[in-house]
């Protein structure tokens, strides 16, 4: 069985992937670290011969077979026995099986190192193989691969054999951006993408006939030194006439026409059109009557009459249509224009299919939780294209549910909490401004402005929130791996009902005002009104909810309160009513914010990309300057209103950026770093708790649990602990383990905290860089279950480094699983 590959190159023992990826057999799969074949031991446990494994168990003792038949039937012995058979070729598919060394693979692992540095410039590369046995375990060897290079070769001379006087022309324009360059040491690849890059060049260059298999290379490397003379060699057109063929030189191509088939169907095909269209030298035809404008669809069209053929407007086209959302994946074609008499006139014609006008969409689900005991939920929507004639299309949804919860227990009916929502979404295929942004953001782009508006509503055991909401979006791609978005307009109104209940849903800030309370009264016993609260089994003071905890926390601000605080309980107080007033608060938060997104991902499958992504938020500005303009008065607290809700205003600023690098066995490095930061100024001292940040959870840092990281040092001591200031940085190894069952290793490192707002805890603070000692790190392990279209991921997360124990016994101090947390997620965190 082989247990390893190594390789040798000039003497020196080399780990290069690309190399090692030329092996026709690799040793089987371990886990990291602990380096156990679980494959291998998966596919031994299996039987090899089940079916006769079975039948001779099945008649080893007379009568059995018998037996069995009366007590359970023929039919169930049989499917005994496939159950058998069929356990164990799971085994066998699931597993990894052994392998063994065989000479014709290990030799043809050996050509394929040689012709990978051949490929490489090393043509006169030396090669061979040794097996080496495992003198401490039988059966098992490695091969060693000992590879002798000599000098590479270098390109030195450039000629070009070129026959039409056009692709010459084309050629010369571009060359100084070639791949192959003088001087440079001969690469395979570079040959490749030249083909490609002159391919391309040509048939965006009007060479409607042109293509790649046109290209090749003449080298020569006799007696020159160890240097490679190429020549490009590019013929005339080749034509076939039955069973003759003669060539001529290739010719620059012009579009004269494009017809658009606006409701192209199989059953459509040999009728007669009913309606059609001229609209700047395009033609519209419709079977029935014409059902778009004509400037909704050409503007989606890159290819353009009277203009040079260029490929990429027909997959700028594919795209564009596709952008629409209103048309399936389309058609296009190309064909000799008969009327031209210089042959070089093309037609383009594209043939479109009509999505459904409407379409509806509905799901229903039942759950439970340890809030709910009971909830049922249900959504539609209702997707509405070409609604204008336009190709804009409408998406109306809504959502609802109602639960039973036992901490609801003041509402005497079964289903004692609800929620409900609406949003409307009518989308532009199109830039919707006063004047024409073409020049700037042009159609390729594709250009797209989204009307957005929504109303949430909650009943149920939190403050009872209503959320109205409103956005004017623009979005384009300026290339395809990059995609700008720009909410001209973010308008987000929230506004709780039911301020009373503040205390209920946040506990801990419940219980920090009670044990404050206790200390009070057992100080002074009779000195706060026992009208504030009544007393529990233990004869302990509780204060009474709502009235009796507000109006305790009135007294102690009070100019003459009587009760006697030490600074930190002080402190506390002011806290919790801070932030009492913050969450209980009305919200207008009314914003522009641009996003800029690069994303070299090809498909979801891609495991080889990075992301890059940043974002600039402003907030209140507008309103701020319409108040100032107009002269109204600012509240007690010295703010301006809008509607008797004080706008927040601030400014937001957030970037992260992801990198995955594929491995051999199809593992996989991932990380990511994120960091942002929301000033408030002018309009408010704070930022609303929707647009704050918080840490922990199973897509941050999985050693605490979402809310209940920081800030900073503070201890986690809120129920939604969040700021205004995070970094965030993650790191995980990605491995199989066996099939489907993935693993991981992981460290996630991070922290929130206050910064340049109204919170004056020290510890919450971030008052320079000395503060990222306070950055929490968790490590842990995963293993996930990959269903082909998600991943169902459970990862285990230990605090390495707690940044709220006190310094010098912060780090693995809690790294137990008593203190560790277990996340469930969908999908893999980044």
């Amino acid at each position: 069985m082989l247990t390893e590959n190594t390789i040798i190159v000039d003497g020196e023992k080399i780990s290069d992937l690309g190399v090692e990826s030329q092996f026709v057999q690799r040793p089987n799969t371990t886990l990291p670290i602990i380096g156990i074949p679980v494959g291998l031991h998966i596919y031994n446990m299996a039987d090899q011969e089940a079916d006769s494994t079975y039948y001779k168990w099945l008649h080893k003792k007379p009568k059995r077979e018998e037996r069995l038949v009366r007590f359970l039937s023929k039919k169930q012995v049989d499917e005994l026995g496939n159950t058998y058979v069929g356990f164990n070729e799971w085994l066998l598919k699931s597993g990894d099986a052994p392998v063994i060394i065989e000479k014709e693979k290990t030799e043809k692992s050996l050509q394929r190192v040689k012709s990978w540095y051949a490929k490489r410039g090393w043509f006169n590369t030396e090669a061979e193989y040794k097996i080496v046995s495992d003198s401490s375990k039988a059966k098992r060897a490695a091969i060693t691969f000992n590879v002798t290079r000599h000098m590479p070769y270098i390109v030195d001379s450039l000629q070009e054999r070129i026959s039409s006087p056009v692709v010459d022309s084309i050629f010369q324009m571009t060359k100084s951006k070639a791949f192959v360059k003088k001087g440079k040491q001969y690469e395979a690849s570079d040959f490749e993408n030249e083909r490609e890059r002159i391919n391309i060049q040509m048939r965006n260059s009007g060479l409607y006939y042109f293509d790649r298999e046109y290209i090749s290379f003449e080298g020569d490397t006799v007696n020159t030194g160890h240097k490679a003379n190429m020549t490009y060699i590019i013929p005339d057109r080749k034509i076939e006439v039955g069973d003759s063929s003669y060539t001529e030189p290739f010719k620059v191509h012009k579009v004269n026409e494009v017809k658009i088939i606006t409701d192209y169907t199989f059953a459509n095909q040999g009728k007669k059109f009913s309606d059609s269209i001229e609209f700047k030298g395009y033609t519209l035809y419709s079977y029935e009557k014409m059902r778009y404008r004509p400037k909704a669809i050409t503007d989606a069209i890159s290819i353009t009459p009277n203009k040079t053929f260029k490929d990429i407007d027909r997959t700028l086209t594919y795209n564009q249509i596709s952008d629409l959302r209103i048309f399936k994946y389309p058609n296009l074609s190309y064909q000799e224009d008969p009327r031209d008499s210089t042959k070089t006139g093309l037609i383009s014609t594209i043939f479109l299919t009509p999505r459904k006008k409407a379409t509806l969409n509905a799901s229903f689900d039942a759950y439970t939780s340890t809030i709910q005991q009971i909830g049922i939920g249900g959504s539609g929507s209702l997707l509405l294209r070409n609604i204008f004639r336009g190709a804009e299309t409408l998406q109306i949804t809504g959502s609802g549910s109602v639960g039973s919860s036992k901490d609801a227990a003041d509402d005497e009916s079964f289903f004692n909490i609800s929620e409900f929502g609406v949003d409307a979404k009518l989308s532009f295929p199109r830039f919707l401004f006063p004047i024409n942004t073409n020049k700037i953001i042009p159609k390729y782009m594709g250009p797209r402005t989204n009307i957005s508006i929504g109303f949430n509503a909650q009943n149920n055991i939190g403050l009872d929130r209503q959320n109205l909401s409103a956005i004017f979006n623009y979005n384009w791609k300026p290339s395809k791996i990059r995609e700008n978005s720009l909410d001209l307009v973010n308008v987000s109104y929230v506004r709780n009902l039911n301020t009373d209940n503040f205390f209920n849903v946040y506990r801990n800030s419940f219980d920090q005002v009670n044990e404050i309370a206790r200390d009070i009264e057992a100080a002074d016993p009779g000195i706060i009104n026992p009208d504030f609260y009544t007393l529990d089994e233990d004869n302990d003071i509780v204060l009474n909810i709502p009235n009796g905890i507000n109006s305790f926390l009135q007294t102690t601000t009070a100019p003459e309160s009587p009760y006697t605080l030490s600074p930190d309980n002080s402190d506390i107080l002011l806290s919790v009513i801070e932030r009492g007033n913050r969450l209980t608060e009305d919200n207008l938060i009314f914003t522009t914010n641009f996003v800029w997104t690069r994303d070299t991902r090809d498909n979801i499958f891609d495991k080889n990309f990075s992301r890059f992504r940043w974002k600039i938020e402003s907030a209140g500005n507008v309103l701020a300057g319409i108040s100032n303009i107009a002269g109204l008065e600012k509240n007690e607290d010295g703010n301006f209103e809008t509607g008797g809700v004080v706008f927040s205003q601030y400014g937001k600023v957030e970037a992260e950026f992801i990198k995955h690098w594929e491995l051999a066995g199809q593992n996989v490095f991932a990380v990511r770093g994120f960091g942002g930061i929301a000033i408030p100024y002018g309009n408010s001292n704070s930022i609303p708790f929707t647009r704050s940040y918080f840490a922990g959870g199973a897509n941050d840092n999985r050693g605490w649990r979402p809310y209940d990281l920081g800030p900073g040092s503070s201890g986690s001591i809120f129920d939604f602990n969040e700021a205004n200031f995070k970094l965030a940085f993650n790191a995980e190894y990605r491995f199989t383990i066996l099939g489907a069952f993935k693993g991981a290793f992981f460290v996630d490192a991070g922290n929130i905290w206050n910064a340049l707002d109204n919170v004056e805890d020290e510890a919450s603070r971030f008052s320079g860089l000395a503060d990222l000692k306070e950055i929490a790190i968790a490590s842990g392990l995963g293993i996930r279950y990959d269903f082909g279209f998600f991943v169902f991921r459970l990862d285990t997360g230990f605090k390495t480094h707690n940044p709220a124990l006190p310094e010098g016994e912060r780090w693995f101090k809690e790294y137990n699983f008593n203190n560790a947390v277990y996340n469930i997620g969908i999908n893999y965190p980044f």
